[in-house]
């Protein structure tokens, strides 16, 4: 729970591999698995094909419920690589963790708010940009700061910055959190010995369970709300 960060300096730049190794894993089995469960795509699907449609057709769903025009139709490959990227990192904590020596080499990529935070940045400058591309400078920043009235400037500022906090942080929060609620059961296991391990067998499979949904709604909750910023920067009010 307070496990220190590796870094490591390459070129006179510090990398902190504490972030870079679990984001990097868990990249790496998001394009396997849906490299594995995209091939030989049929006109009657098997079960992997299966699987992959009714995520696309999850994420498309999420899409038409904010913007059910052709305008939300562009955003679907994006929806689906954010949930299904969050989804695995959530997880990946569960799976594995390696700690060694009071630092942390492997653990859920979104339990860190770096990662988090990273990624509320790259969707809200996303949504800026498209916004800007779609009305320019002047129509983006009226449509964005000034409607529906021009006195409620400076609150639509200030949403600005409490919707990149709540987007990072509200991931954050639920994915550290639960890992340390993991990492405390482990302790109480192997405190007390055999005394301590039988009772702490089911609460470990009962947690792990809840982190699970825990994580499901995390990554749901992330893509909505992308969608949502999207759309109020891509959308006349």
């Amino acid at each position: 729970m307070n496990e220190g960060a590796y870094v490591q300096e390459l070129f006179g730049i510090p990398f902190n591999l504490s972030n870079d190794i679990p984001g990097l894993i868990a990249a790496a089995i998001v394009f396997f698995l849906l490299f594995w469960l995209s091939r030989n795509i049929q006109l009657r699907p098997n079960k992997r094909q299966n699987f992959i449609e009714w995520i696309i057709d999850f994420t498309n769903g999420i899409i038409k419920g904010i913007m059910p025009d052709e305008e939300g139709k562009k955003f679907g490959l994006l929806a689906f690589t954010l949930f299904v990227f969050i989804f695995i990192s959530n997880q990946l904590g569960l799976m594995l963790q390696l700690t060694a020596n009071g630092t942390s080499y492997i653990s859920s990529p979104t339990s860190n708010s770096m990662t988090t935070l990273s990624l509320a940045f790259m969707v809200l400058m996303l949504a800026h940009f498209l916004g800007v591309k779609k009305f320019g400078f002047k129509g983006y920043f009226k449509n964005t700061y000034l409607s529906p009235i021009p006195f409620l400037f400076p609150l639509s500022v200030l949403e600005e910055f409490t919707n990149f906090l709540t987007l990072a942080l509200r991931l954050y929060g639920n994915i550290y959190s639960g890992e340390v609620l993991l990492k405390l059961i482990y302790k109480f296991a192997t405190s007390f010995g055999i005394a301590s391990f039988i009772p702490a067998i089911p609460l470990e499979l009962i947690w792990q369970g809840f982190s699970v949904f825990i994580g499901s709604i995390q990554a749901y909750v992330f893509v909505t709300l992308t969608m949502v910023y999207i759309s109020q920067k891509v959308e006349k009010e």
